[in-house]
């Protein structure tokens, strides 16, 4: 694929969380979450969809703070937001969990396992926590850059 194909595709097709965020510290929560459609979309659609995926995390009661003015946890929300407005197939997670605590984490993981499941997004969560790997349906171990195991659930009824 050609350059703009491939940007075209990681924008549409592609949602990402970054273990460290990746905020731009002078926009607030809601343009940080406007932030992949400014291409997509016209002015007034991009902040309405903002706006609904900074609900859906919780976080409609900080639409216009700095994330020097958020806990983690909410900024991490925020990244989830940003990942989940383009209404991407995959949402591919580096270490969400790493720089929280534990109940916050726990919150995090719950929120996407619900985008999981109501949305039928495919989550691709990187994790060197062994409590997290286990909620995976899947999971694939590597080492050294190798694949050294493969496990898959037995699907529940």
């Amino acid at each position: 694929m050609k350059d703009n194909a491939l940007a075209k595709l990681r924008l549409e097709k592609i949602g990402y969380v970054f273990q460290q965020f990746q905020l731009l510290s002078t926009a607030t929560a809601l343009e940080n979450v406007m932030m992949p459609l400014l291409t997509m979309f016209s002015s007034a659609q991009i902040k309405k969809d903002a706006e609904e995926a900074l609900t859906r995390v919780g976080l409609a009661h900080r639409l216009h703070h700095l994330p020097s003015r958020l806990s983690g946890g909410e900024q991490q929300r925020v990244a989830i937001a940003r990942a989940l407005v383009t209404k991407p197939e995959i949402i591919l997670a580096d270490e969400p969990t790493g720089n929280l605590d534990s109940e916050t984490g726990m919150a995090i993981i719950d929120l996407i396992e619900k985008v999981h499941e109501e949305d039928g997004v495919t989550v691709v969560l990187i994790t060197h926590d062994p409590d997290l790997a286990k909620r995976a349906v899947e999971t694939i171990h590597v080492l050294d850059g190798k694949v050294e195991q493969s496990l898959q659930k037995a699907a529940t009824v």
